[in-house]
């Protein structure tokens, strides 16, 4: 088994590399071996290696700068995928494409299925749908995955960014009003593989965590785990505020919870983040 895999160095990308199969050919790429706005790159990229798996993890991910930044989000998140696609079609790989619970306005009262309308909120939303819709247009045999959240041991996420303020301050304002699903992206991975493996009908499939959450709730959940683990000696105070008292560049969905029946139609369990939690807490690079 072949794989190309971008953004490597990204939280989803390392996860995907600690745990694929030892006999797979793994090429992992990151910018700076595989620009994925440059279309002939990409389609070169791709004739050479001759993948028959491209697990697409390369995002512009900083979500309120990406309101600023409109051209580079569009041509990372948006162009990118469609290069991606049309270059998998070309030379018949399977794209697997990662996408957001961002691509929907929160105004649900119910977790989002597959076949939910779309409405986002933000530049990095809209730019992540349009890139669903361009790898679908590119290539329809390309499998997409949304998912939300997303925390691990490496890189920028929430988890971290907590544990380090926790440290620096004896109190802290938490946002309570939106609520998801936090998703370790090593389970992301995993689900990744698994649909490799089983060879997986095309098409949209949401994976994400098995419990609603507030940034809130799940700040409280990560500072516990990380006094019980001797990771952080006091934990703060955390103040409940709501979204108008936080005010950020982007909208961001205030119920962005996905629904995972489909995946787990076919054998693939919702991410357990609250054991993964302490697991991440133990092991942040």
């Amino acid at each position: 088994m072949k794989i190309l895999l971008t953004g490597a160095n990204g939280q989803l990308g390392r996860c995907f590399i600690d745990r694929v199969p030892k006999d797979w050919d793994v090429f992992a790429t990151d910018t700076s071996e595989l620009d994925i706005t440059n279309q002939d790159m990409v389609f070169e990229t791709i004739k050479k290696y001759s993948p028959d798996i491209i697990v697409n993890a390369a995002a512009y991910t900083a979500v309120d700068k990406a309101e600023s930044d409109c051209e580079i989000a569009m041509q990372v998140n948006a162009m990118g995928p469609s290069n991606l696609a049309l270059a998998s079609k070309k030379y018949s790989s399977l794209l697997i494409h990662i996408s957001t619970d961002y691509v929907f306005d929160g105004h649900a009262e119910k977790p989002y299925d597959e076949e939910s309308s779309t409405n986002p909120l933000s530049v990095y939303g809209k730019t992540k749908l349009d890139g669903e819709l361009l790898v679908s247009r590119g290539n329809p045999e390309s499998i997409i995955i949304r998912t939300a959240w997303v925390f691990s041991e490496y890189g920028n996420n929430f988890v971290k960014t907590m544990l380090k303020l926790g440290r620096e301050k004896e109190s802290l304002a938490i946002i309570s009003d939106q609520f998801g699903c936090p998703t370790y992206a090593g389970d992301i991975a995993e689900a990744i593989i698994s649909m490799i493996k089983m060879k997986a009908k095309n098409g949209i499939y949401h994976f994400c965590g098995n419990e609603i959450v507030s940034w809130h709730e799940f700040a409280k959940r990560i500072f516990f785990q990380a006094h019980k683990n001797n990771k952080l000696d006091k934990i703060p105070v955390i103040n409940a505020i709501t979204t108008s008292e936080y005010p950020t560049a982007a909208t961001r969905p205030q119920y962005s919870v996905l629904n995972c029946n489909k995946i787990s139609s076919i054998g693939i369990a919702p991410s357990d983040w609250n054991d993964r939690l302490a697991f991440v807490i133990d092991n942040i690079d």
